[in-house]
């Protein structure tokens, strides 16, 4: 059970300016409850907040970050719950729980990544001892899907799995990200034949000073927004390997530098 305290910590962003919510739809139909937000959504805002005690010293602070709709409107707020010392030692290579909650403090959404301990490598992906995974319950309990690394030679690969662990939809990586920081990063979501392309998750540019100095990242993702609810929260919940897979190491950050893990 994570602490309410922190919960309402998070809710106040840093300059104390009064956050914007966006209003609760009414009738979700069956959607799980507090998943009625993403209903009639065809795109997120993930922003990272910025932790000014990481900026300047190699202390590896818990993850925040505000789920935005496409008007600016606060739809969760996201924050990892995880052992200090787990995150000193392994780094964006750690397990971890994030939990979502909105603006009534109820946590509506958790991904769950398990620590492992040669993750990462697309290369060895074929097998479950090193493969990466987040899975995804909404509300917390009630599995709904996982986003699933893929074994490749090439460019990142992801399988987008639903409650059943059937294959819905896959995401294509770029062939090179060398200079993540000097432009946005695209992951293609495509159907399960690949013939398609019907989403996209990409990390956006913030610029030079915020880009190099810290380790807060904005991601944009996108979806037809007549996909099921749950595996828009699935999506979702993939922006968060993503991010502490390839977008975590900065100059003065903690655990893996360079970029992919592997």
């Amino acid at each position: 059970m994570f602490q309410q305290a922190m919960v309402a910590t998070g809710l106040q962003n840093q300059q104390n300016v009064p956050i914007q919510w966006m209003p609760k739809p009414g009738g979700g139909g069956n959607c799980p409850p507090g998943l009625e937000y993403l209903v009639q959504m065809d795109q997120v805002l993930v922003h990272q907040v910025v932790e000014f005690f990481e900026m300047i010293t190699t202390f590896e602070t818990a993850n925040r970050y505000a789920v935005k709709n496409f008007q600016g409107q606060q739809v969760y707020f996201a924050f990892e719950e995880g052992n200090a010392c787990v995150r000193q030692c392994c780094g964006t290579r750690r397990g971890f729980t994030m939990h979502l909650v909105d603006s009534q403090n109820q946590e509506v959404i958790r991904v769950e990544r398990e620590f492992k301990c040669c993750g990462g490598n697309p290369c060895l992906a074929c097998c479950s001892l090193t493969q990466e995974i987040v899975r995804v319950e909404a509300p917390p309990g009630n599995y709904i899907g996982a986003m699933r690394q893929s074994c490749t030679w090439g460019p990142p690969k992801y399988t987008i799995l639903n409650e059943n662990d059937e294959e819905v939809l896959h995401i294509e990586g770029p062939v090179c990200m060398m200079c993540p920081a000097l432009c946005d990063v695209n992951f293609d979501v495509v159907s399960v034949d690949g013939e398609q392309k019907v989403g996209l998750i990409q990390k956006q540019f913030s610029g030079m000073a915020k880009e190099m100095f810290t380790t807060a990242d904005n991601f944009g993702v996108s979806f037809p927004k007549d996909l099921d609810v749950k595996m828009k929260a699935v999506l979702l919940g993939g922006v968060f390997l993503i991010d502490f897979m390839y977008f975590e190491q900065k100059s003065n950050g903690g655990g893996n530098q360079g970029g992919m893990q592997m």
